[in-house]
């Protein structure tokens, strides 16, 4: 097995679940046949693994600290919102001044105030999508804070006790 400039071989993995990645969260999915649940809520939790090589001179994949504020701003962000899946063809979500309004297949459905939700960029608010979305933030975010040895991030999303989806995504550094 090759050695890195470090003289350490293989790759690492580190991960972070804490008490404070979690946010509650009122969802509904649609399914298919044209069905679509109606409005409930999770008390969702996260656990984030990234794996990649040591960065040079700090001996690390990416700083704990670093990677445990970022989490908890993105669970934060979507805590006790109304999770709305901006991608969803059968939804129509118009904002109309301080409201949103939701109409599932052209049928007015929900009248919510703007500042309880998040529209998200997703094709519904399964725990799979969710678990997509943070991994995608995450990327975006250590990108930002210079990551440069990180070859996967693995993000676990759970709506309820021994019920939960992960994502995974693999990439090489330049």
């Amino acid at each position: 097995m090759q050695r890195d400039e470090h003289g350490k071989q293989g790759e690492f993995r580190v991960s972070v679940t804490k008490d404070y990645l979690v946010f509650a969260s009122a969802h509904f999915i649609t399914f298919s046949g044209h069905r679509c649940e109606t409005l409930h809520g999770h008390n969702y939790r996260v656990a984030v693994t990234i794996e990649g090589t040591l960065e040079p001179q700090s001996w690390y994949v990416f700083d704990f600290g670093v990677l445990k504020r970022i989490m908890r701003k993105l669970c934060d962000d979507i805590d006790h919102k109304v999770l709305l899946a901006e991608q969803n063809p059968h939804l129509q979500i118009v904002e109309s001044g301080d409201s949103i309004s939701v109409a599932y297949d052209n049928k007015p459905r929900y009248l919510f105030p703007k500042r309880d939700c998040a529209i998200l960029p997703v094709p519904n608010t399964t725990v799979e999508m969710l678990a997509e979305l943070l991994t995608t933030q995450l990327l975006a975010e250590m990108a930002k804070e210079g990551a440069n040895s990180v070859t996967a991030i693995e993000m676990e999303v759970e709506e309820s006790f021994g019920q939960s989806a992960t994502h995974r995504l693999s990439f090489r550094t330049k």
